[in-house]
């Protein structure tokens, strides 16, 4: 296996990372060369870069074809100047394939596939269960083919690791036709999830909690997006995102869950169309909406404002209730994971939430967790509490290899 070339696209943006592999090993076995990322597409676009050691690079130093990024690049923009850049530089090696995160598998993608023009086609099927994200997964392939035809390109999918879970997990309260429809509670982040599941056991010690492998795992995935998962005996059994990326969780702009009936209540009495409930679900509420101030946890945290660290509270709040349900669900818990961008680096918010499970015998190491330790747990602590960076474009690259 040549080069793989990893794309994780949003709205308005490309996260890329680009790994020397082969097919086998592990996912920690996989040489990372480059990672970057194109921010601000089509209004103010720029572009990092960092190197396989994660040092900061300047991408006009890097070659001509990223030494300037005008700020109205576009997305086929963007990969044709990522093309060009990787092409021309001969220690690079040739791309031997394309590996894309696809949030929404469906019913029946349960594992990587490589893609074709069929399986674009039902994968386009799916956008109305994943509306806001979906689309901007799809384009660069469309795009990528358009550009280099003969190249292989992988789907990886975030629901794929929930495929497993029991049907009672699964199963929503409603007429039994519309499950067989398919609306069921599928769950996402799941390239996360299925990374942090496969480097555990390389990554702690059972000095809490005993082996991860075989134990009760609760992994909290913590960024703009946020949710949790319970995993046991390396599988997930439960998630606190069911048929959209919206349930659960209180997040950066999303609200998480929420009485059905007060989205009902702000259709027929506040007039609202659905269009204006979906804005305001995904983007004005949150972190953003209760604070009125930001989505972005680190800029609440620097805040005085009492709505900011209200929003703080609530957010905390969500978060330890659905530890607790999620605990029941496994029976208890052996190890607690924090992760993504808040989990590995919000000293602050871990600590609020180890505080709300001392009841399940959490107990916290508070110098190793303000130093971002990967065990901050106590000494005294029932309960191993880890901080472990996710790697979903390791993830990707290594079930791209696999896949072809």
């Amino acid at each position: 296996m040549r080069e793989i070339l990893v794309i994780n696209s949003g709205s308005s943006s490309i996260k890329f990372a680009l790994f020397g592999a082969s097919p086998g090993g592990e996912p920690k076995d996989l040489q990372l060369r480059y990672r970057g990322h194109f921010a601000g597409l089509g209004s103010q676009a720029r572009l990092s870069l960092k190197d396989g050691e994660g040092r900061s690079l300047d991408p006009g130093l890097a070659g001509p074809a990223l030494s300037e990024v005008p700020a109205d690049l576009d997305h086929d923009g963007a990969l044709s100047k990522l093309l060009a850049w990787i092409e021309a530089h001969p220690d690079l090696g040739n791309i031997g394939a394309v590996g894309h995160r696809i949030v929404h598998g469906g019913r029946d993608h349960v594992e990587p596939i490589r893609l074709d023009a069929d399986a674009l086609d039902a994968l386009e099927a799916l956008v109305p269960l994943a509306p806001l994200h979906q689309p901007y997964g799809l384009a660069p392939i469309r795009a990528l083919a358009a550009l280099r035809p003969d190249l292989p390109q992988v789907a990886c999918f975030d629901t794929a690791f929930h495929a497993e879970q029991p049907s009672v997990a699964r199963t929503f309260p409603l007429p039994r036709r519309y499950r067989d429809a398919g609306v069921i509670r599928y769950g996402f982040h799941g390239l996360s999830y299925d990374y942090i599941n496969r480097t555990l056991n390389d990554r702690i010690q059972p000095t809490h909690g005993g082996e991860a492998k075989a134990g009760r795992v609760i992994v909290a995935h913590l960024g703009n997006g946020a949710s949790l998962c319970a995993i046991r005996g390396g599988k997930s059994i439960a998630s606190t995102m069911g048929f959209t990326a919206v349930e659960g969780l209180m997040m950066g702009t999303r609200s998480g869950s929420l009485d059905p009936g007060l989205v009902l209540h702000l259709i027929r009495q506040e007039g609202m169309s659905p269009e204006a409930v979906e804005r305001l679900l995904y983007k004005e509420s949150g972190l953003l909406g209760v604070s009125g101030i930001s989505g972005d946890m680190r800029e609440l945290l620097q805040s005085d404002a009492p709505a900011a660290a209200e929003a703080i509270e609530l957010f905390v709040y969500r978060i330890v209730s659905e530890i607790g349900s999620l605990a029941a669900a496994l029976g208890g818990l052996d190890h607690l994971v924090f992760t993504a961008g808040i989990g590995e680096r919000a000293a602050p918010v871990r600590a609020a939430v180890v505080e709300g499970c001392q009841w399940l015998g959490a107990a916290l190491d508070p110098a190793s967790n303000q130093a971002d330790a990967t065990d901050i747990a106590a000494v005294n602590s029932r309960v191993g509490l880890w901080v472990i960076p996710t790697d979903e474009e390791r993830m990707i690259a290594w079930h791209t290899a696999r896949t072809l």
